[in-house]
């Protein structure tokens, strides 16, 4: 470590705390040669997930790319925003409890969709139609006859 200001590495901890969510650790350190303090952080580093997509491009796994998707699915719906962290969290941990780095966009796909249909089936309706590329009405009523005939049989 060095100090950013004058690029001595004599540096001192002068304090050291966990941060509010509990995922880093804060040190506030001092330079001894140049007397100025600033703050850094310890985190773990987490293990780059990689999605393959339906055309066999590989891509870096996006965590805001499935949130804002979850969101458009939610827009004007009554879905708070801290169920859709919720959401993104739970399948994010999920995608990184797998044994493997790589994940296929339909394992994604199909894990926003049931979490979708149990919150909100506007909106799973919304991101079915996107994720699966209806192509035109008669798919698009399939999947909402699929939906009524659930709702019928409870």
């Amino acid at each position: 470590m060095k100090c950013p200001y004058c690029s001595s590495s004599d540096i001192k901890v002068v304090d050291k705390r966990d941060t509010e969510d509990g995922k880093s650790i804060r040190r506030r350190r001092e330079c001894l040669n140049c007397g100025k303090r600033f703050t850094t952080y310890e985190r773990v580093d987490m293990i780059n997930l990689i999605v393959v997509k339906k055309d066999g491009r590989r891509e870096q796994f996006d965590r805001d790319k499935l949130k804002l998707g979850i969101i458009r699915a939610c827009e004007k719906r009554p879905v708070s925003a801290d169920k859709i962290e919720s959401i993104v969290s739970d399948i994010e941990a999920r995608l990184r409890n797998d044994e493997s780095i790589e994940i296929s966009s339909e394992r994604i796909g199909e894990l926003v969709m049931s979490r979708l249909k149990r919150i909100d089936k506007v909106a799973y309706i919304r991101f079915a139609s996107v994720y699966r590329e209806f192509a035109d009405l008669e798919e698009f009523e399939k999947e909402l006859a699929k939906l009524v005939r659930k709702k019928k049989k409870k």
